[in-house]
């Protein structure tokens, strides 16, 4: 199946997503595909991504994600997917026009039930989220800014939970990297 059709053909974990595009684009994976073991590659080459409209910078791995999937679904970003198709990492900035702080723009948009999150962190200023479900880890983090622009500055990561400890320093140089971060 070709790389691109995976990524349109995941109804069966749009319902965990929430509406604004966080969790939006999900590959579709056979069971075979995820439970492949391995690792990332070695060489991640760390790149700065910006969303100059916004203020938003984040590093994120090119080595990893290596193939342009396009703009991403909302807001102002870009979609890849690691070249062997396992990967994916959407990047993207979005108006906060309802001025929804974290807590907030949770309770509005988010489709999974609360029983379905391994993982939840909510501030005044930031919200993570993760989710294990059908092989795969779902992470998203959005920061919120109340500066001139008041925008929403996220990135949405799904890799295969067999590589959970891979990964693990890759997500969380990912999240902190995330700009702007206010508080």
């Amino acid at each position: 199946m070709h790389v691109s059709t995976r990524w349109g053909l995941a109804t069966g974990l749009v319902a965990l997503a929430i509406s604004s595009n966080v969790l939006l684009m999900l590959p579709a994976f056979s069971r075979a595909d995820v439970q492949v073991p391995g690792s990332p590659p070695q060489n991640l080459d760390w790149q700065p991504f910006l969303v100059p409209e916004f203020g938003t910078r984040v590093d994120y791995p090119a080595g990893i994600f290596s193939v342009s999937d396009g703009n991403a679904e909302t807001g102002i970003g870009q979609r890849f997917h690691s070249a062997d198709g396992r990967s994916m990492l959407t990047i993207y900035t979005r108006e906060n026009a309802d001025g929804d702080t974290p807590a907030n723009y949770l309770r509005k948009n988010l489709r999974m039930a609360l029983t379905a999150r391994d993982y939840e962190r909510i501030t005044p200023s930031f919200f993570a989220i993760s989710a294990q479900r059908d092989g795969l880890i779902l992470f998203s983090r959005c920061n919120f800014s109340s500066d001139v622009e008041d925008a929403i500055h996220c990135f949405d990561l799904v890799y295969p939970s067999a590589q959970e400890r891979a990964w693990k320093a890759i997500v969380t140089r990912i999240s902190r990297s995330l700009r702007p971060l206010e508080g």
